[in-house]
């Protein structure tokens, strides 16, 4: 891997939580940080305090929302046209079980189940996008912030319109996130872009644990340290398509192996994103 005062890396997600704590540790270490968030009040509120903390002038703020795909590819072109060479992405945006603590079925801009939209369906184009940028900075790594909490995608109702349940949509949409990780170390060549995903930790105290009601289990440090290692850690340079439980090696749900569940979900992904079909 680079030195992290060579790298620029891109986390989304990064106003708040694990996000922002990880773009902390990172700009406090050189790195070149893209902070992603949908608030331009608090992306500036965390350039500004991890500036102070840190002293890097290495920040930059990135605006969108991914409930809006368009919005998605706008991001992936400004990135892209700012900082042609990205060393690191870590798709960490997301939203929780519930909204408010109201458990209800919600639509993106696009028409899509909220939870898949925001959670799968926003990395997987941010990602697909971003590909040359990550390929022209080589060695890069990809990291997906995911979850133990794991449902088998249902091909018979992926937007969940006749069996809706905040849990189960969340849970979907991280299996999904976790065969999309599958499917790109598969793609790509290890020497030149890593892919690996992970279940930070058990109920941090952030957003989406509290506003479901939960009790927090694990601190943000765990989570942030588990990481923060899998973007950093030279003992991964080459080390892709695995799964973590905090820093230990972990199977997820057995349909994220299933070759046949990977296909029809990739097609599903790239027509709904507007990509060219394989």
């Amino acid at each position: 891997m680079r030195p992290l005062d060579e790298q620029t890396i891109l986390i989304t997600g990064a106003t708040d939580g694990l996000g922002r704590v990880l773009a902390a540790e990172l700009a406090a270490a050189g790195a070149t940080l893209l902070i992603h968030g949908r608030d331009d009040a608090r992306g500036q509120q965390a350039i500004d305090d991890i500036a102070a903390a840190t002293g890097s002038r290495r920040l930059h703020w990135f605006r969108a929302d991914f409930a809006s795909l368009d919005e998605v590819r706008g991001l992936a072109d400004r990135v892209a046209a700012e900082h042609p060479q990205l060393g690191t992405l870590v798709n960490n945006a997301g939203i929780g079980f519930t909204t408010n603590g109201a458990d209800r079925r919600e639509e993106s801009s696009d028409g899509h189940e909220l939870r898949f939209a925001v959670n799968y369906l926003a990395g997987y184009l941010l990602t697909r996008r971003l590909l040359p940028c990550l390929q022209d900075s080589t060695p890069a790594r990809i990291v997906n912030v995911a979850s133990l909490g794991q449902a088998p995608v249902d091909f018979d109702d992926v937007m969940l319109r006749d069996r809706y349940d905040g849990f189960l949509a969340y849970r979907q949409s991280k299996l999904a996130q976790i065969m999309f990780t599958f499917d790109l170390a598969d793609e790509l060549d290890p020497r030149q872009v890593t892919a690996n995903c992970l279940h930070p930790a058990t109920f941090m105290p952030t957003k989406i644990v509290l506003d479901a009601g939960a009790a927090p289990a694990s601190s943000l440090e765990d989570g942030v340290r588990a990481t923060l290692r899998l973007v950093t850690d030279p003992g991964l340079d080459g080390v892709t398509g695995r799964f973590f439980n905090g820093t230990a090696g972990a199977e997820p749900n057995p349909q994220a192996r299933d070759a046949e569940a990977r296909r029809r979900l990739r097609e599903i992904s790239d027509r709904l994103c507007g990509l060219p079909q394989a």
